[in-house]
């Protein structure tokens, strides 16, 4: 983990806290996100969760009210010390982990859950999110899930601003911090299968045009009413029946995946291969 990232994340962490939360859109990407993990959470009380990053709990109430019933010991991991500190003032009992997900500071096999929301899309290369991936699988049980959220390429407006400098974009207002590389659906699909992994779910999420969502967010977040403000949370949610449609991966700013970790077969010496 370099000192520069770390230095860079935790400016964007002291500049959104000098300017303050946009509540609504807050509102309503912890909503889109809740929808989705509630959806694919295994079942029962799980004995490790780790979430890989904790900007939606340091801005917001993020997941940490659904999943902190749902696993005995809650991790969430952030590169920013600052960010990491803000998540546990808001949520004490959330252990807070201060660490690149390239080199996650956990022993193999231990974790029955990885959430991974829009974590790996801010690195600079495509290897950087194989790095990650694979360091998840290595801490993930046999068995154990993933849930992961990235940049959508198929989506018109990330493939447009992937192909932009990230300088210009941020000059324009069009994304508040970095950017980085990110996958198509397929791309992901391929990368997790042979990473050992087997895809048992996939959908795209957050389908309202954003930048003009999040700037009359904003505004209403300022200036609206309590039933306005409601109204706009309702119109934006009703994008996300996009979701069901066969052109969700146009639509969808974010590929969602489920996948499992392939349980490992050995050989016991004696003929056919036995599952471990």
């Amino acid at each position: 983990m370099s000192d520069k990232k770390l230095r860079y994340w935790d400016s964007v962490a002291r500049e959104f806290k000098g300017k303050g939360a946009n509540l609504l859109w807050r509102a309503h990407s912890d909503a889109v996100n809740k929808k989705l993990v509630n959806r694919w959470l295994p079942p029962g009380i799980l004995n490790k969760t780790l979430k890989t990053d904790l900007f939606d709990e340091a801005k917001g109430s993020g997941l940490y009210p659904m999943l902190s019933g749902r696993s005995r010991e809650l991790i969430g991991m952030d590169i920013s010390a600052l960010i990491t500190a803000s998540a546990r003032k808001n949520f004490h009992k959330i252990k807070g982990v201060i660490s690149d997900i390239r080199s996650l500071p956990f022993t193999g096999n231990s974790i029955d859950l990885v959430i991974s929301i829009s974590t790996l899309d801010h690195f600079n290369t495509r290897r950087d999110i194989v790095r990650g991936l694979r360091e998840i699988k290595r801490i993930l049980r046999d068995g154990g899930q993933l849930i992961i959220t990235l940049d959508n390429l198929f989506n018109p407006v990330i493939a447009l601003r992937a192909l932009l400098p990230f300088g210009l974009m941020n000059w324009l207002g069009i994304v508040p911090y970095y950017v980085g590389a990110t996958m198509s659906p397929p791309q992901l699909y391929r990368t997790l299968t042979d990473l050992g992994f087997e895809v048992t779910d996939a959908t795209a999420v957050m389908h309202c045009p954003r930048f003009f969502a999040v700037l009359l967010a904003g505004i209403f977040d300022k200036y609206a009413g309590g039933e306005t403000r409601r109204q706009f949370l309702g119109m934006l949610n009703a994008f996300e029946h996009l979701a069901g449609f066969p052109t969700r991966f146009l639509t969808g700013y974010f590929i969602a995946v489920r996948a499992v970790k392939k349980v490992k077969k050995k050989r016991d010496g004696k003929g056919p291969c036995i599952i471990q």
